[in-house]
């Protein structure tokens, strides 16, 4: 049975000085910290919310996670691991699924590959 890839959104949360603190589920320590991470419906620190592949601080790198083998991943690394790829249509290399690609009809290109048919620009 496959397990479904799923996105999360990360939310920065301003810890009130009267709240009793919350544990962090990275490091299993209180969040004492000014600000708090919320995702996957556990708290975390700043410091503590990482991709499993490349080690980003994932509160810095976007509002969104992605989780799939029970790792937790920045967009590019799942996209690496999990995306799909194919062929660029001008030149038959390889498009990782992570790259900005243009497509027109059918067909996807590298944006270098991309270009008019009649004068090549």
């Amino acid at each position: 049975m496959q397990k479904k890839e799923k996105s999360f959104g990360i939310q920065m949360l301003s810890v009130q000085p009267d709240t009793k603190p919350k544990g962090c589920a990275g490091c299993n320590r209180k969040i004492k910290d000014r600000y708090l991470l919320k995702a996957l419906d556990k708290y975390w620190h700043e410091d503590c919310l990482k991709c499993a592949c490349c080690d980003c601080r994932l509160g810095e790198v976007g509002s969104t996670l992605y989780t799939k083998a029970n790792l937790i991943l920045c967009r590019r690394d799942y996209l690496r691991l999990f995306g799909v790829t194919g062929n660029c249509a001008a030149c038959s290399k390889l498009i990782p699924a992570f790259e900005m690609v243009m497509r027109a009809k059918d067909n996807v290109y590298h944006l270098d590959c991309f270009a008019c048919q009649l004068c090549n620009q």
